[in-house]
């Protein structure tokens, strides 16, 4: 693998920039280089600090060594991109906005009759989210005719989603009627239905990079905009109203407001709810 050096030649500081901080930058340009992953895109300082704990806990004393660490162990760089994309999910997360998205988002878009959607979970994590999805749709009698995809970086994410086990906690908003209908216990995990597990396509995406399928009529990306950069939100807004048919609907997290979402063509709606205009 073709790798830039983290230090100049002479051992001291250049242009001002210290050693830990050209460590760091050398670490991005390479993990760019090597994985199309763009960390300077992420808010610095978190960022920054989630991946040192995680480079000392595995007893390593610069982001050269651990760049190079995890180039050869397939495992370290899965845990890298564990911390880098924070796979912290639960199923129907802040139950009222998904009961909105039941009771008058779907029938809105479905236009009063059961015709099928083109549904988009992005940075889907562990699978809580499509399943969360997959389990409404079906209960409207929508998930049959629909399209449901979902996508996230990071392979191990998506591999465990694939799986479809999960700790009882993440269960913790399911209403109990619905829980019983799609999950069965698997002594201390909880097997989410094989019938829907089918519904959904999951897929590897970089959301930054790749481009985005069009059409959609619904996208659902939650608690995954804190963490970049002002630039790279406002990016990935353009590119998610691009990839919406219009009167489709952007479906975001309980901290991700969007402000002024005219410059995106999009306008608010119900509560953390954009519809594109058209």
């Amino acid at each position: 693998m073709d790798v830039k050096q983290p230090y100049p030649p002479t051992g001291g500081e250049s242009a001002g920039i210290s050693l830990p901080d050209r460590d760091y930058m050398m670490f991005i340009e390479n993990v760019k280089k090597s994985t199309g992953i763009d960390l300077s895109e992420y808010k610095e300082a978190q960022m920054k600090r989630r991946l040192t704990t995680l480079r000392v806990k595995n007893g390593y004393t610069s982001f050269a060594a651990f760049f190079e660490a995890f180039s050869k162990d397939k495992s370290l760089f899965y845990e890298f991109l564990d911390r880098m994309t924070i796979n912290v999910s639960e199923f129907w997360r802040n139950p009222n906005r998904w009961e909105v998205l039941r009771d008058i988002i779907l029938p809105e878009l479905a236009g009063g009759s059961p015709r099928g959607l083109k549904v988009w979970s992005a940075a889907c994590s562990t699978g809580e989210e499509p399943y969360t999805l997959a389990m409404i749709l079906d209960g409207k009698g929508l998930l049959d005719a629909s399209k449901l995809v979902a996508t996230d970086i990071d392979e191990g994410a998506l591999a465990k989603a694939k799986q479809g086990l999960y700790m009882e906690r993440s269960l913790k908003d399911v209403p109990q009627d619905v829980a019983a209908r799609y999950f069965t216990q698997d002594g201390a995990l909880f097997k989410f239905s094989e019938l829907l597990k089918k519904k959904v396509e999951f897929r590897k995406q970089n959301l930054l990079l790749d481009p985005f399928e069009k059409g959609h009529d619904l996208i659902v990306c939650r608690n995954v905009m804190i963490y970049f950069t002002e630039e790279a939100k406002s990016k990935l807004y353009h590119k998610f109203a691009e990839a919406l048919r219009p009167g489709g609907y952007l479906f975001v997290g309980s901290t991700e407001q969007i402000f002024s979402p005219g410059q995106y063509g999009l306008e608010p709606t119900e509560t953390f709810f954009y519809r594109k205009k058209g």
